[in-house]
């Protein structure tokens, strides 16, 4: 819970602020504890209506990568935990981000770990953020660890959007497609299927067809974009539990062409987690459990779920990989990691690995977009021209018969 305060310090200056805490007690507890005295303190949560409430207020990973790498510059000048913070709160433009580093300063200032302030704001710092920090807390390494964090961040960052970016043509392609049907259906072919029952000639099946499906989105269509509604929204619901997310991920996976981009991204996010994490100190089976935790695949959660239940067990990384379905973990990543294991090398290979899933990643996003141009025309061109067809061709025979 968020509670916003005004106190006085030992030196009669009044303060005021927000600090984060499991109830009221525990906020007035904190506060004391940093030497002030509680004037007035209110649940903030309370206040807000919900007018006040943005939708659009979000810490993006790239905001995360900027903030990674000016604290790491500000560690290396030697600057403390608690000013650093405090001065990134004051010169961030995200105003949540803001809020959050005014409410980790408080923490730190209340004598909390920085992986322990980091800690309670999960929607911004994920579990494997958290755990680097700790270690390069205990290692005395924190201006690397973030620095390295920046670079994990940015690689993965723009890893993953241009998988996405790869994706918006094509999604707006189809867009096109599905607003020009309706168009034809509510608009044109009303007015040429007027023409064509009025002339009482025999109509082809084909042509009811398409009559038949305009008659139901111009009758009918309002209760078609309810039924779309609906279907959206159990879509969204579905896609929010556990069983739901399984699905769609396995469907993800199993797609033609879109199965194999998700696939080496998924992998070159594993081994691109676990080589940052094995190079930082983590013990590798806290490493394959927090890379299970942030792969966002329940697909690849449970494959490293399971192999780090292997390597509990006693077996080697790469034979526990090795127990896996061939297809989400291919052979050439098992053989290269016992590679690794044998020549005492598992983070240069791992980095490898990384490198050679990134270029694959490029390679089917370049493949991906090459295919979907050229078919989603030649699919638009053809679903257009045959609804012309339909219903100009029963206008030519009429015609025909005219003359």
């Amino acid at each position: 819970m968020l509670f916003k305060y005004k106190a006085i310090d030992s030196e009669g200056v009044n303060k005021e602020g927000e600090i984060d805490a499991l109830n009221r007690d525990i906020a007035i507890s904190g506060l004391q504890r940093r030497g002030l005295v509680v004037i007035s303190i209110q649940d903030e949560t309370e206040q807000k209506s919900i007018f006040e409430i943005s939708f659009f207020d979000k810490v993006s990973s790239k905001d995360v990568v900027v903030l990674s790498r000016q604290i790491a510059t500000l560690f290396e000048a030697q600057v403390s935990a608690l000013k650093s913070f405090t001065m990134l709160a004051g010169n961030t433009e995200n105003k949540l981000l803001g809020k959050k580093l005014n409410q980790i300063g408080d923490d730190l200032q209340a004598g909390v770990s920085i992986s322990g302030a980091l800690a309670r704001h999960p929607d911004v710092f994920s579990d494997f953020y958290v755990n680097m920090v700790k270690v390069g807390e205990e290692t005395g390494k924190l201006s690397q660890t973030f620095l390295h964090l920046a670079e994990y961040l940015d690689r993965q960052y723009a890893l993953t959007s241009k998988a996405k970016n790869a994706l918006i043509y094509p999604v707006f392609v189809i867009f096109t497609f599905f607003v020009v049907m309706t168009l034809m259906f509510v608009v044109v072919i009303p007015k040429l299927s007027a023409i064509i029952l009025d002339s009482a000639q025999e109509v082809p099946f084909y042509t009811k067809i398409v009559i038949g499906i305009s008659n139901l989105f111009v009758n009918y269509g309002f209760l078609v974009l309810i039924f779309l509604v609906f279907l959206g929204i159990w879509l969204w619901r579905m896609s929010t539990t556990e069983k739901g997310k399984a699905y769609l991920d396995h469907l993800r996976l199993t797609t033609p062409v879109i199965g194999n981009l998700y696939k080496k991204l998924y992998l070159s996010r594993i081994t691109d987690n676990l080589d940052t994490m094995l190079s930082s100190g983590v013990p590798i089976v806290r490493a394959i459990d927090i890379t299970a935790d942030v792969v966002d695949s329940s697909v690849y959660k449970q494959i490293l779920k399971d192999v780090a239940d292997g390597v509990k067990s006693g077996l080697a990384l790469s034979m526990a990989f090795e127990k896996q379905n061939k297809r989400e973990i291919p052979s050439i990543l098992v053989q290269m990691i016992l590679v690794g294991e044998e020549t005492g090398s598992l983070g240069a290979i791992l980095r490898t690995l990384t490198n050679f899933y990134k270029r694959e990643v490029d390679d089917a996003i370049n493949t991906l977009v090459g295919l979907i141009e050229p078919i989603m025309i030649v699919v638009l061109g053809l679903g257009v021209g045959i609804l012309l067809v339909s219903v100009l061709v029963p206008i030519y025979n009429l015609a025909g018969g005219i003359s």
